[in-house]
């Protein structure tokens, strides 16, 4: 399973084959209510294996096609899941992903993945990150406006045993590693997590120690979140924050923090406070762009026509798309000619047009907002700013 980036997002995109299954699923992921995971998991794949049939398939190369996703159903796997479950697979291709969104169930069957459903996950729904940094454990959580889950780091941050090891060795005497009552000292805990013993904020040695490991923490962080342009949300003691600020090149960084021991809180504690810290910037951002439509309506540098949008996206013009998440638009879309049908009902090789539309507009550089119908700007279910 790996991490949905921007980057993850155009290798989808960019897969174009004869057929693409992509399989939505909302999981739950505690109490009695996971047993239901994966029989709903069983029914998408029989309901997969009939599009593909539909699609001209022979039932036993649709089947074979699917084993793969169909060999996922063991109990470890649905263990690792979170809200939702994302699942992309053609002929030499397989991708799946947890994440904190409430999918519906869908299955679409197309020449390309069906991508819409995951962008909540990009500049839009309020998707931001924490990094909870504490003297025993530094954690990352993704969250969105409704739900957070826990990264796992393992094999991504080094210790900072690993890290002080390849300094000077007056350094190393006096940050070696050490049982829990050494003063100065380091251990590993067994799971891997750094654990940090020392004087506390006023030790200039601990604070030089935590500056070398910050620095190899953010270039950690700024490996796995790269291309992403998400809020990150620093949490912790106070005196750690601003070590870590030094160290931070991430350009997302929120000028405000989680002030307090995050050890203490709940993922869902951590939520909480983090919202109230990134959601205005999500509702000042998201409304700008629909006051910057309604004012440029009508002079040629915004649409909500979508025979005029499709082509305006695939050509890299679209600066700003709102898109109305829970509604299809069936048609197709003749790059050559530029020329766009648009479709009542979905009919053999068509794509849905406003999935194309927002995916395009993310792989040329633009900002999509996913949002609900009710908050469409108008009661078409697309509103997009040109930039020329």
């Amino acid at each position: 399973m790996k991490l949905l980036s921007i980057t993850e997002l155009e290798t989808l995109a960019k897969q174009s084959k004869e057929v693409c299954v992509s399989i939505f699923l909302p999981t739950c992921h505690a109490g009695s209510d996971t047993q239901q995971n994966p029989i709903r998991f069983r029914n998408l794949i029989r309901e997969a294996e009939e599009r593909l049939i539909e699609h001209g398939w022979r039932t036993e190369d649709a089947k074979n096609l699917l084993e793969s996703v169909r060999e996922l159903d063991k109990y470890e796997f649905w263990q690792q899941q979170s809200h939702g479950l994302a699942i992309f697979r053609s002929q030499d291709f397989l991708r799946y992903y947890s994440l904190p969104v409430d999918f519906p169930e869908l299955v679409n069957v197309s020449n390309h993945f069906y991508l819409k459903p995951l962008l909540p996950l990009f500049q839009s729904d309020g998707h931001f990150y924490i990094l909870a940094l504490s003297h025993n454990l530094i954690r990352l959580l993704e969250g969105t406006h409704h739900h957070i889950q826990e990264i796992d780091l393992t094999d991504v941050l080094p210790t900072l045993a690993e890290v002080l090891r390849f300094e000077e060795p007056e350094r190393q005497t006096t940050s070696h590693t050490g049982t829990p009552g050494a003063a100065g000292g380091r251990r590993a805990a067994p799971n891997g997590v750094t654990v940090f013993h020392g004087h506390g904020a006023g030790d200039e040695d601990e604070k030089e120690n935590l500056s070398i490991y910050f620095h190899r923490v953010n270039e950690a962080l700024q490996e796995l979140l790269k291309a992403e342009h998400a809020p990150l949300v620093l949490a912790g003691v106070e005196y750690l924050l601003p070590i870590y600020r030094e160290a931070n090149t991430y350009p997302y960084l929120m000028d405000v923090g989680i002030t307090g021991n995050p050890e203490l809180l709940s993922p869902e504690e951590l939520h909480a406070q983090a919202w109230k810290i990134v959601e205005p910037l999500f509702f000042q951002a998201q409304q700008e762009a629909i006051n910057q439509y309604r004012q440029l309506l009508g002079t040629g540098k915004a649409s909500s026509q979508i025979k005029e949008t499709i082509p305006a996206a695939y050509q890299g013009r679209v600066d700003k798309l709102i898109v109305a998440l829970n509604q299809q638009q069936w048609g197709t879309f003749d790059s050559g000619s530029q020329r766009v049908e648009v479709h009542f009902n979905a009919q053999p090789d068509d794509e849905e047009l406003l999935d194309f539309a927002a995916t395009q507009t993310i792989l040329n550089g633009g900002i999509v907002y996913a949002v609900e119908s009710a908050d469409m700007p108008d009661d078409t279910p697309l509103a997009a700013v040109f930039r020329y």
